[in-house]
């Protein structure tokens, strides 16, 4: 349990410094994050002998600094919410118009995506749920109350 004493002494946490996921190729799935969320490439690592490939892309807008991880080493596996880890990733989108500019920039680009859903999630909130080329899922998330998740 967590005392009022021992909360006076946790640092501060001040944001989320960026989010890595985990993907099978990534030279597939950088192109699909630039094209279809508009992230920009600011880096790449690629350790040959260690088995991992990393690229680094900053997000519009707020710029969600957003890493993709390729083992290169390990078998393909596919991506499953109900199993311990990710069970998916959220963007804030600021009002209901920029709900329905999703909608038409996702239809533009191809993507499958699950319509505006004004309470299948929590009472006030508008999603749009798709996913990425492993199947990752993500959100796309309106709060009309004005709060977080």
């Amino acid at each position: 349990m967590v005392t009022a004493e021992r909360t006076a002494l946790m640092p501060t946490l001040t944001g989320v410094h960026h989010v890595a996921l985990t993907v099978t190729d990534v030279e597939r799935s950088v192109p699909w994050y630039e094209r279809v969320l508009g992230f920009t490439t600011v880096g790449r690592r690629d350790d040959g002998a260690g088995g991992l490939r990393e690229v680094f892309l900053r997000g519009p807008g707020a710029g969600l600094a957003l890493t993709l991880v390729q083992h290169t080493d390990v078998k393909r596996a596919s991506f499953n919410e109900r199993r311990p880890g990710l069970a998916h990733l959220s963007f804030a989108v600021p009002d209901e118009a920029g709900l329905r500019q999703w909608t038409e920039r996702l239809t533009e680009c191809g993507v499958l995506f699950a319509p505006v859903d004004d309470g299948g999630t929590a009472k006030g909130r508008s999603v749009i749920a798709l996913r990425d080329p492993d199947g990752i899922q993500l959100v796309l998330w309106v709060d009309s109350r004005g709060c977080g998740a």
